[in-house]
């Protein structure tokens, strides 16, 4: 008997008994539907992530008072930290060699205003040219912002597309002016789509020069020192980041008297720190995945091997039979082992057809990508394999080990 032979023989006695196999390989469904689901999912994230997050510039700096990841009791350290000052940013500027570019930022939430319509809770950023530059906002329609609005101070701003889409509507916002609290400014150009970053609308944001910022939003409070400034530095190269980095730590810790025994009391923030974090929250939810996989798996083979010795103690006479007409040992040892693989890999096609629903229900829901992978399925189909052979042996062998005389006697 060939091997495909045996697969048929296989699929007949699993046919035979329908209700009885499903609910055999329930455990192996769910093994692979978590595998193949999670996995979707977790890639879909990842790829998410990544675009997310190059938006705000894998190579950028962002030197601020505090980090962006902290304890309770780091971010209570941080409060007592000076604020860095554009005093600090123009140091920044001027003596790292290896910075490419460098822009100071002043950032606040206010109240918008155009003709009837309002927007709360819009993120206005006082900054200067160089931003646009460093963050790689890039203008749908209008002018950029120039050195001679901010040395003017002029009451000018660049919108983005959630801004324009609520307050214009079809309406071209070039040219108009608009409300910020209680200060007019005109807007010179409307910014293309970033989407969202971890949940926020990088699009409903507001771009003048820091020196309007100064002037008009935040008042003689940024004058008197109490806002910090961002600093973001834009190195000259990926080969020269490590290099900006210690310049940068340099340079503001004589600036701010920071003894050498002292911890830096300021923060250089990376995209890269993020992507840290997500990849330590994933690699827990990983660790998850394979916890239940493995527990599912092990629950589905110990079904399949005990559904396995039912089916071997009902057909020990069609075993001596068979080895009575010239059937050897190995031959009875494939067939059955063959009959659990079978009986797994069945389990194991409907969790992953039930794998690609799942992920597909959950992007739709949480409106992330879901895309199942090549090696995914090969590792849903390799562990039905496994779990088969791995808990399909003792029953095989033990089918194979019969006496022939006391099976053709069996009743």
């Amino acid at each position: 008997m060939n091997i495909w032979e045996s697969v048929r023989l296989a699929l007949k006695a699993i046919l035979s008994h329908k209700l009885r196999s499903i609910l055999t390989t329930t455990g192996v469904m769910i093994g692979v539907m978590t595998v193949i689901g999670m996995l979707a999912l977790i890639d879909g994230l990842n790829r998410k992530i990544t675009n997310q997050l190059s938006s705000i510039g894998t190579n950028i700096f962002y030197v601020q008072k505090r980090g962006w990841i902290l304890s309770r009791e780091e971010m209570q350290a941080a409060r007592g930290r000076k604020n860095l000052t554009l005093e600090d940013a123009e140091a920044v500027s001027q003596q790292v060699q290896s910075a490419q570019r460098v822009a100071p930022m002043l950032s606040g939430m206010a109240t918008v205003r155009y003709s009837g319509e309002v927007l709360d809770g819009v993120e206005i950023v006082g900054t200067t040219p160089e931003y646009q530059y460093i963050t790689e906002f890039k203008i749908e329609s209008g002018r950029q912002l120039t050195s001679t609005d901010l040395n003017q101070t002029r009451q000018v701003s660049l919108i983005g597309k959630t801004v324009a889409e609520e307050l214009f509507g079809s309406v071209d916002p070039v040219g108009n002016s608009i409300l910020i609290g209680q200060n007019r400014f005109e807007v010179i150009a409307v910014l293309q789509p970033k989407g969202e970053l971890f949940g926020n609308d990088q699009d409903n944001i507001i771009i003048i020069p820091i020196s309007a910022y100064i002037k008009f939003i935040s008042g003689p409070v940024s004058i008197r020192g109490r806002e910090s400034v961002t600093i973001i530095v834009e190195p000259k190269s990926p080969e020269h980041i490590e290099k900006t980095r210690q310049e940068i730590v340099s340079l503001l810790r004589r600036r701010r008297n920071v003894r050498p025994s002292d911890e830096n009391d300021f923060s250089i923030n990376t995209a890269e720190q993020l992507l840290e974090t997500y990849r330590n929250i994933t690699s827990g939810v990983f660790a998850l995945m394979i916890g239940v996989t493995v527990l599912s798996l092990v629950v589905g083979g110990i079904g399949i091997m005990n559904i396995m010795l039912v089916s071997v103690s009902e057909r020990t006479r069609e075993i001596g039979i068979r080895r009575a007409v010239g059937a050897k040992r190995r031959d009875i040892l494939r067939q059955f082992l063959i009959e659990a693989i079978v009986l797994s890999c069945v389990g194991g096609v409907i969790g992953m057809f039930l794998g690609f629903v799942l992920a597909w229900l959950v992007s739709q829901v949480v409106n992330l990508p879901a895309t199942v992978s090549w090696w995914s399925i090969f590792l849903g189909f390799g562990f039905s394999v496994l779990v088969g052979i791995f808990f399909g042996w003792y029953p095989a062998s033990r089918a194979a080990s019969m006496d022939l005389v006391e099976s053709l006697h069996y009743e």
